[in-house]
């Protein structure tokens, strides 16, 4: 029998049920709600009430995603340290410190420039080494313990409460924020980091117990970090997958820091109703995402493939959106804006999520068993795939502005840029098959005794 890389087990096989894998969306959670207040809050707050240059929060966030190209020694240390809940809670608790130390910088920065940096930045490298140790974990966790028809709603369940985590923190500490002051910033991502950890210890409690899915053709772990590394590397569809990836998450990320000013230039629309725009865009990424899962969850076991589609029809559908974008340059205001954005929301969660269930399919192939680095390999190419997608949309744009005089030329050129990107994004994702090095799966399902991880 061919060796497929959709794959599926029969009915009542081991592996995650919905409610262990709803747990572990619990974690996602978590490690969003303190992201969001680094990310998101913490860079307002520099800004408007210290009233730094933009580059300096945008520097602190790089460097967490620079760091990020750790993430293949953690993926190595999880496959090999016997339990990857520890590197999961691990993370999150190191995530919850070097958070609160982070939102204790605008008290440094209030003083001096130089002493808010020294604080700052030791501060995002841990945010970045947490995020690297506990989110290549999880994932690894939930490649190898969800059965291969579920991976596709497992990736969508996750993300989406990633995406929930996210929604809920920036509401619930929005309010506790209220009056600002730099103390209560600090009292409240402590909490929050706090709460987020004690939630994900609850959620993970227990989930390595439950049993591993059956190896019909058991692969020995991999000797060291070097061996690990290099069969990952060896592997042609490991190499293809890291390539895309990098791509399609460049291209998912360049128009992130030039999007709001994009609706303002070309649209004339206020800040709120860019910021609003935003948010047409997030909700058709949940629709794509909920898509995928629902389609995963009821045609999975007939179609296989079916993560496989939505990352070659999402890529394409993105890129199709952006080169709507690039036309509207010439057109603007005359454009149906929000339909457009919309519709690039819409695609933009549909290839997401469905190349997370990929991933989290080709993390069990290769000769040996490595699905932390693997995970860790494709984490950081994403991660430095998003460190430079906004600079370099913005660099991209700055340029085109010197060169034309020309606002719409610049956007269309950067909106243009990126829908090639994915144009070549779904090119490679039409190559992402079957591992040759995987093995051979037996021609019928012979239950057997549960193989350990």
């Amino acid at each position: 029998m061919r060796t497929s890389l959709f794959r599926q087990h029969p009915p009542g096989s081991a592996g995650l049920g919905w409610l262990d894998i709803v747990r572990l969306g619990l974690v996602q959670a978590a490690l969003g709600a303190i992201v969001v207040l680094t990310n998101s809050t913490l860079n307002r707050v520099l800004i408007v009430e210290l009233g730094l240059a933009a580059v300096i929060p945008g520097l602190l966030v790089g460097i967490h995603y620079a760091v990020q190209i750790s993430r293949p020694v953690w993926g190595h240390r999880s496959d090999t340290g016997g339990s990857r809940q520890r590197w999961i809670l691990g993370g999150l608790a190191l995530l919850g410190l070097s958070g609160t130390m982070a939102a204790s910088s605008p008290l440094a920065f209030a003083h001096s420039q130089a002493l808010g940096l020294l604080v700052a930045i030791p501060a995002y490298v841990l945010i970045g080494v947490s995020i690297g140790a506990s989110g290549t974990s999880l994932l690894a966790l939930l490649a190898t313990r969800t059965a291969p028809e579920r991976r596709a709603t497992a990736a969508t369940i996750t993300w989406m409460m990633m995406i929930a985590g996210i929604v809920v923190t920036s509401i619930i500490t929005g309010f506790l924020l209220e009056p600002y002051s730099h103390p209560r910033l600090i009292a409240v991502t402590a909490a929050t980091g706090a709460a987020a950890f004690i939630i994900a210890c609850l959620a993970v409690r227990g989930v390595e117990r439950k049993p591993v899915l059956p190896d019909p053709a058991p692969r020995p772990a991999a000797a060291s970090f070097r061996d690990s590394l290099a069969d990952v590397w060896q592997d042609r569809q490991a190499r293809i997958f890291t390539l895309f990836v990098f791509l399609s998450m460049l291209a998912y990320s360049t128009q992130d820091l030039i999007l709001e000013p994009f609706a303002g230039l070309m649209f004339g629309m206020t800040p709120g109703q860019s910021t609003r725009l935003s948010g047409t865009q997030h909700a058709g990424m949940l629709l794509g995402m909920g898509v995928v899962g629902i389609s995963g969850w009821l045609y999975g076991r007939r179609n296989p493939a079916i993560a496989r589609h939505f990352i070659v029809w999402g890529c394409a559908g993105s890129g199709l959106a952006l080169a709507a974008l690039a036309l509207s340059t010439r057109v603007a205001p005359a454009w149906p804006l929000q339909a457009n954005i919309f519709l690039l929301g819409l695609m933009n969660g549909a290839f997401a999520v469905a190349a997370i269930g990929t991933m989290m399919q080709l993390a069990g192939q290769g000769s040996k068993k490595n699905a932390g680095m693997r995970m860790g390999v494709w984490g950081a190419a994403q991660a430095i795939a998003f460190g430079l997608g906004g600079l370099l949309g913005t660099i991209a744009f700055d340029l085109g502005r010197w060169a034309t005089g020309l606002d719409s030329t610049a956007f269309a050129l950067v909106f243009g840029g990126e829908a090639a990107l994915f144009l070549l994004s779904t090119l490679l994702a039409l190559r992402i098959g079957p591992s040759r090095r995987a093995q051979p799966e037996p021609e019928s399902y012979i239950p057997g005794p549960v193989a350990a991880e």
